[in-house]
Parts: C-alpha cells; sequence; structure tokens
C-alpha cells in the first residue's frame, strides 16, 4: 500500500509541471521524422459493494510515437504499460491517397461509438463504462448496464485488427473498418470478419452529427456456428474540448449476442448516454480551468425482458492544470431497475506530455 501511495503522489506532482509535459520531442530517423508523446494516469477507486477492492492503480501508462516518411506514408505505434504489462494499442500504417481518402492497416478503434472514439485524453469522464467494483449483474456483458459497456462487450466499439478506410470534404467525413473482430491483440477466431461504419456531417460551427452501423461475427457456444451481430447507433457533439459549453449525447442498439432466447436467437440491445460539460478558464499560477460534468446513461441489455435494465449518473469535477493536463473526481451512481443501487468514487491524474 506505501508503494500505491508513493506512486500515486508522484504522479501528482508531475502533474503540476503542464509546461515541461505538454511539450513533445520530434526526432529524426533513417527514412523519418518521429515525434514521441505519450501519457499517464493514476487512479483511485473505492466502490459501495462490500469486499470489493479499494485500491490504487494506474490506469494507462502509454507510450506514443508518430512516424511521418513523406507526405503519402505515415504510421503510429502506442504500447501501454499498465498493470506491469506491455500491450500494444493504436499501432498501424497509414496511406494518404487525398484527404477524401486514406487507407489504415494494423490496430485502431472501430468507425463506431462516439464516446470509445473519443480520446481518454479529452474526456473528462474518468471511466467510459461507468464500471463498479463488485457489480456483475447486467445481463451478457457483466458490469453495470451502461452505454460504453454494451458498445464494448459485444464488440462493436474498441480497437481490433483490421483495416481502415477514412477521409473528409468540407464538413462532411466518413470511416469503415474492416477487422478481425477479436479485439485487442487477439488473433481472429473464425474465417468472418466483422465491419463497421460512420458517416459524420457538421451542419453548423461546432455541431458534428453522426450515424454508424456494424456487423459483429462471433461464434455462437450453442453450436459452434459463427454469425453476425447488428449495431446501430446515432449520436451528436456541441462545442468543443475545453471550449466552453460541451454536449454529447448518442443512442444505440441491435443484437446482445451473449444473451440467447431458446431458440439460439440473440437479445436486443438499447442505450444511450448523455454527457454535458462546461470549461471555465481561470488565469492563475496553478489552474488552467475547471470543469464541472455530468453523465446521464441509460442500458438495456434485453429488451425483451422485464426489469434488466438501469440507469448511470455520473456528476464530476476536472481541474486542469495546464493542457491536458489534469486532476478529477468521478461519483457513478448505479441504479438497477432490479436490485440494490450501488456507487463508486473515483480519483484520477491525467498527465500528457
Amino acid at each position: 500500500m506505501r508503494r500505491h501511495w508513493t506512486l500515486f503522489a508522484f504522479l501528482l506532482l508531475t502533474a503540476y509541471t503542464p509546461g515541461a509535459a505538454e511539450a513533445q520531442l520530434e526526432i529524426s530517423s533513417r527514412a523519418s521524422s518521429i515525434r514521441i508523446g505519450g501519457r499517464s494516469q493514476a487512479q483511485y477507486s473505492v466502490s459501495s459493494v462490500p469486499g470489493a477492492d479499494n485500491d490504487f492503480f494506474f490506469r494507462r501508462v502509454r507510450l506514443l510515437a508518430d512516424i511521418t516518411v513523406n507526405d503519402f506514408v505515415s504510421a503510429r505505434i502506442q504500447p501501454d504499460f499498465a498493470g506491469g504489462k506491455a500491450a500494444l494499442q493504436d499501432t498501424y500504417i497509414r496511406l494518404a491517397f487525398s484527404s477524401a481518402f486514406r487507407l489504415s492497416v494494423g490496430q485502431f478503434k472501430r468507425a463506431y461509438d462516439l464516446f470509445e472514439m473519443s480520446s481518454s485524453t479529452d474526456l473528462s469522464l474518468i471511466e467510459r463504462d461507468a464500471r463498479i467494483e463488485g457489480v456483475s449483474s447486467c445481463a451478457g456483458v457483466g458490469s453495470v448496464c451502461s452505454y460504453s459497456r454494451l458498445t464494448e462487450s459485444l464488440g462493436f466499439a474498441g480497437r481490433d485488427q483490421g483495416v481502415r478506410f477514412e477521409g473528409n470534404s468540407g464538413r462532411v467525413s466518413y470511416q469503415a473498418t474492416i477487422t478481425n473482430g477479436t479485439g485487442v491483440n487477439v488473433a481472429d477466431e473464425n474465417d468472418a470478419k466483422s465491419y463497421s461504419a460512420r458517416f459524420t456531417v457538421g451542419p453548423a460551427v461546432d455541431v458534428r452529427m453522426s450515424g454508424q452501423v456494424a456487423l459483429h461475427d462471433y461464434r455462437c457456444d450453442c453450436d459452434e456456428r459463427t454469425d453476425r451481430a447488428k449495431g446501430w447507433g446515432a449520436d451528436i457533439e456541441i462545442g468543443g474540448w475545453r471550449d466552453g459549453f460541451l454536449l454529447m449525447g448518442a443512442v444505440t442498439g441491435g443484437d446482445n449476442w451473449k444473451v440467447l432466447d431458446v431458440e439460439n436467437h440473440a437479445a436486443t440491445f438499447l442505450a444511450a448516454q448523455v454527457v454535458a460539460s462546461y470549461f471555465h478558464a481561470i488565469d492563475s499560477g496553478r489552474l488552467s480551468g475547471i470543469e464541472p460534468l455530468l453523465r446521464v446513461s441509460l442500458g438495456d441489455p434485453d429488451t425483451g425482458a422485464d426489469s434488466n435494465g438501469a440507469t448511470v449518473i455520473t456528476p464530476g469535477l476536472m481541474l486542469y492544470l495546464g493542457g491536458k493536463n489534469k486532476i478529477g473526481a468521478n461519483l457513478d451512481l448505479y441504479s438497477p431497475r432490479a436490485g440494490e443501487s450501488e456507487l463508486s468514487f473515483k480519483v484520477q491524474t491525467f498527465l500528457y506530455f
């Protein structure tokens, strides 16, 4: 425990060096320029569930290398060392044929969910899925029934290996991915692939509206056949990061392939989430801004069953120390339709360099 306190205190102190932390190193290699950066996020989390973990830990410890060979070829390598184990995150090579068509090969986020595709260095939510230690009651996906828990655990959102197509023209942009469907650093388990596509339009300044669809391949344990689950969603984003008011709202639904009926058909899930925050700039020696936030997340893992959905409400506060360096707290309040309500309090430092 003393070691955890020492590490957490170190991260807290390093967050008070915003000028140095924001500076990124740029070097030259044999055939390219390389921009080096990274992030480190230390968290303390405790829940109301008796006997649940009450712990300090590193949530993310990532180094980032953005490599530019020329205007056509670039790449990214991002390992994560949280938990004392190295694991690749975003790792890909990208070919920029034009602004309207870019091709990436490697590991990256699937083209689906607004909240998943937003970086943890920007989000003021400490945990996208509002996890609460000791709670594992959501049908099929465990943990709590929240928007991001459903999209992540059902394989519609999150990182995967494959190819990505993307581009933009004016206020219109798109992304499409073809991936293994098995997630981060995991080999494919069958010959099928997963597909997702996301289309975004900006009807006005600081307003972005998107729609997305997905087909996720999975191996059914019932008879070891390969099947595909359908997913759909729509979202809106109003405002910008660290620039006054920001509203993010989304709805998603589809097949919960981890819950099967008597005929081995997937259940239908539905989820929605709204996050509102307001960044107020502060010109002081130590604080550069303060940002209160509120999340409301609704999740129903099986719309055909009664009393298995839930609501998550998350009030929170972020204190900015310069750029993306900050310290924040979230209180996740979980209220299922059936069962006991629980809560989790989380504090996290965000070091960005």
